[in-house]
């Protein structure tokens, strides 16, 4: 890619990202042509569909946090090296309104730009979970699926005016029935 599309797609990231922070997921792509000072069909051509410019956005949030996953596997606890990456998946997840709706919609959806990135980042957590498991401080019946579930719980807490100020008092319970002897403060 040439220096100056990529510096225009850079551009057009950084703007998506402020907007689908202050507007949530269904920000229309029209506004954040207009918040770029481009046209319409500028960002089209470096993101043909509005699940192209979320997984280029969040993309590198997916890989950081599975980064963040293998790093926690080799380290501490299992349980607090779950604990952990559950709290940045529930804190990562309410900074876009919305996204773990796009986000349980694509892990089913083969077709969709970001099911790659949400396969991978479950398994990741699957994983965590398996370890806490294996060392008896996780609790046996639950499954990766499940913790992507309680992820998309716990942010949808947060999205919620009149929940949000209770959303860590809730994660600390939810934590507390997936870890034996939880202690999340």
């Amino acid at each position: 890619m040439r220096a100056d599309a990529r510096k225009n797609r850079d551009h057009l990231l950084a703007v998506a990202g402020a907007a689908l922070a202050e507007e949530g997921v269904d920000v229309s792509l029209r506004d954040i042509a207009r918040r770029a000072d481009v046209g319409l069909a500028t960002l089209l051509r470096h993101f043909p569909t509005r699940e192209a410019l979320l997984d280029a956005l969040l993309r590198t949030s997916f890989d950081e946090l599975t980064a963040r996953a293998a790093e926690l596997e080799t380290s501490g606890s299992p349980e607090e090296a779950l604990l952990v990456w559950l709290r940045d998946c529930v804190a990562w997840t309410t900074e876009y309104r919305g996204v773990t709706v796009l986000m349980a919609a694509a892990i089913e959806d083969t077709d969709s730009a970001l099911h790659a990135s949400c396969v991978t980042l479950r398994a990741a957590g699957a994983r965590l979970l398996a370890r806490a498991q294996a060392a008896g401080a996780a609790r046996g019946d639950i499954d990766g699926t499940d913790l992507f579930a309680l992820i998309a719980a716990l942010a949808w807490l947060g999205d919620q005016p009149s929940l949000a100020p209770r959303a860590d008092h809730l994660f600390d319970v939810v934590a507390s029935a997936v870890v034996s002897g939880a202690r999340t403060e």
